[in-house]
């Protein structure tokens, strides 16, 4: 075998540690090549992370040199495009690692049986997941709809299976090339320039990915349970786009977390969120009919509202409630947002404008550096009340206090909303309540009043759920 060439379709893997297909290749031949389809159609919708996919493609083709290993990046409008110039070529074995979406596995399916077919030689390895997305089931060997027994069943099943040993990828011993036609990187960046801050947040690289969470697991991983929920720290581990684009593998993350001898509720909470995580893509995978609407089919007929004017409002951070325009104004300027905010950022669009979870959904997936199909809908949906585990659609978050408890000095909202800095903290996330003159504030001129009233907007809510059980 190692007489011919191994080639490595690389998606959404760009590291060295845990690369089994990368790795395979490179023990199994002399000469290994990698390749990346760019199909800019996937990413109209999703424009902050072609700013996150070029510096991975440029990042990552430097550590590959290393290895002499070319990485060359094809444009094409399908995959079918390339794979039909590749089953052409000659003396060639092809590896590649999983992504969990039902599109991807489907077309896994269908390659290798022309693979097959044209006697070709192939493997396909597992991807970044704990365990495989239908692997997890009850006794009774249907799905899990209820997180905490998935989770239970899921960690016990990878616990038993026991590890491997590590194995690490060698140096190729010239560097080719197989495809011949690499494109130029730069016309990858998005158009819209407000991904210019970016770089001041994210360096998208395996080894920063490392760092940051070694550091993240030594100083902060004691108080996460605590400091998870308020976002004007650096209580989270902010991995989230290093793993949506495979810079780092969740067992990585997995076995960093076990390295530490105490296991605190710090750490269960964030073994939690990896099982949220596990949770979400085997549900998009048991149920794909939750990717294009309600996994709970009564929510199909929920009077929704369109309200072009409120979702713009939603959008640009001028709802008039400081701690959903924070979050808001974060998530546009870095591609991130804190968690326990993106909770009530989305509860405000779905239950006090009423607007569809697929709006808030279609945003935060344009918007998003760590835009994951999987978690992204579950999560929407979650709130929305309609999908798995959900919370309930009459859980309704205030964000008047969800601002005083998680943010009671108000120094998020500050930070995200300066025309508030001289606000007192008393009135820091009610600003219509300000009585006295306040320098370089009035509330309806720099900052605009509320869109809708909390007690209004919350009966009017309740009221909409009661009709779905008539």
């Amino acid at each position: 075998m190692k007489k011919n060439t191994g080639i490595v379709w690389l998606r959404n893997d760009f590291r060295i540690l845990k690369n089994d297909a990368l790795i395979y290749a490179t023990q199994n031949h002399d000469h290994v090549c990698a390749f990346y389809i760019l199909k800019k159609k996937d990413f109209i919708k999703r424009s902050a992370q072609l700013w996150w996919l070029y510096h991975s493609l440029k990042n990552f083709k430097k550590q590959l040199n290393q290895f002499n290993i070319n990485l060359e990046i094809v444009e094409a409008n399908s995959y079918k495009e390339i794979f039909e110039k590749i089953i052409n070529k000659k003396n060639f074995s092809i590896y590649w690692n999983k992504v969990y979406e039902p599109d991807f596995l489907l077309f896994d399916m269908k390659f290798s049986n022309v693979l097959k077919l044209k006697k070709i030689n192939f493997k396909i390895f597992k991807g970044n997941l704990l365990n495989e997305a239908h692997e997890i089931k009850k006794n009774d060997n249907t799905p899990y709809k209820v997180f905490t027994p998935f989770w239970r069943t899921a960690e016990k099943y990878y616990l038993d299976k026991g590890f491997s040993k590590e194995q690490k990828i060698k140096i190729s011993k010239k560097k080719i090339t197989f495809l011949d036609q690499s494109i130029n990187l730069e016309p990858i960046l998005p158009k819209k320039k407000w991904h210019d801050t970016f770089e001041k947040f994210w360096n998208p690289s395996e080894e920063t990915a490392l760092e940051n969470i070694k550091y993240f697991i030594k100083n902060s991983l004691s108080d996460y349970g605590n400091s998870r929920d308020i976002p004007s720290i650096e209580g989270t581990s902010k991995i989230s786009p290093y793993l949506a684009f495979g810079q780092i593998h969740v067992e990585t993350i997995w076995e960093e977390c076990q390295k530490i001898k105490i296991k605190n509720n710090g750490y269960r909470k964030y073994i939690n969120e990896i099982g949220w995580r596990e949770f979400s893509h085997s549900l998009i995978n048991y149920f794909p009919e939750m990717l294009k609407g309600n996994l709970r089919k009564d929510f199909d007929d929920f009077p929704w509202q369109e309200n072009k004017k409120h979702l713009i409002a939603w959008k640009k951070g001028m709802t008039g409630y400081p701690i959903v325009d924070a979050g808001m104004r974060e998530l546009y300027e870095t591609g991130w947002m804190h968690n326990r905010v993106r909770m009530v950022t989305a509860s405000f669009l779905v239950k006090h404008l009423r607007i569809h979870w697929q709006e808030g959904e279609k945003y935060f997936r344009d918007c998003l550096l760590d835009f994951n199909e999987a978690n992204n809908i579950a999560g929407w949906q979650w709130v929305a009340g309609c999908g798995a585990d959900a919370a309930p659609y009459f859980r309704i978050f205030n964000p008047i206090l969800q601002g005083e408890r998680f943010d009671p000095l108000g120094e998020y909202v500050k930070k995200w909303i300066p025309e508030l800095s001289n606000v007192p903290k008393k009135f820091i996330h009610k600003p219509w309540e300000v009585a006295q003159d306040v320098k370089n504030f009035e509330i309806g001129k720099n900052y605009p009043k509320p869109i809708v009233k909390h007690e209004e907007a919350r009966n009017a809510a309740l009221k909409a759920f009661k009709s779905l059980k008539k």
